[in-house]
């Protein structure tokens, strides 16, 4: 049996992660591995992003909504052809249709990851355990071309992305996601609470 995607991920960290978030990345590659998680989630975008919805909805990303306590479901799936890991999170908001937001976790050396939205565009990252939380740091965008990474400089025009996951208890999580633009300040973010099946 092949060990978790993220085991290489984490290094000698994986075995310090409590089991909430063993068991939130314990995910094999090239396999048909399921893991979902049920919660809620306050969801908030401000302008201009939410100016750019049209454009957001088009290319897959967030959703840019305004709401608290949105149901969201997200499914952690493998992929048999790949050692992608894959993130569907479907967003269900009071006065809308669900929204599923699709991206595809790939390390690209190490701690190094990349989250590949549709088109291809994706955002680099590191990821840490910092002893109390699972942390994503921003590392810049890329777009996904001929099965390469080409940096793009987008961060001075969409932001510095961020995300953090803390364990409650064997079960439950709390997680946090934001983009902080140097204009702009937090225009976008969604917090809540997960619990694992």
């Amino acid at each position: 049996m092949s060990d978790p995607i993220f085991k290489s991920i984490f290094g000698d960290d994986w075995d310090n992660l409590p089991l909430v978030m063993q068991t939130h990345y314990m995910n094999r590659p090239y396999s048909d591995d399921v893991t979902t998680v049920e919660g809620t989630l306050d969801v908030m975008c401000r302008q201009p992003l939410k100016f750019l919805s049209p454009i957001m909805r088009l290319m897959g990303q967030v959703p840019t909504h305004n709401e608290k306590d949105v149901r969201v479901t997200v499914e952690f799936k493998s992929d048999p052809d790949t050692k992608a890991f894959h993130f569907k999170r479907t967003f269900h908001f009071k006065d809308a249709k669900p929204y599923v937001f699709h991206s595809r976790m790939m390390q690209i050396k190490d701690n190094e990851v990349i989250e590949v939205m549709r088109f291809g565009l994706g955002w680099k990252m590191l990821y840490l355990w910092d002893g109390e939380k699972v942390v994503l740091q921003h590392r810049g965008y890329a777009l996904h071309l001929f099965g390469y990474f080409m940096p793009v400089p987008l961060t001075l025009f969409m932001g510095k992305g961020y995300a953090e996951e803390t364990a409650i208890d064997d079960k439950t999580f709390d997680m946090i996601t934001h983009i902080t633009h140097p204009w702009w300040g937090k225009v976008y973010e969604y917090k809540g609470r997960f619990k694992t099946s």
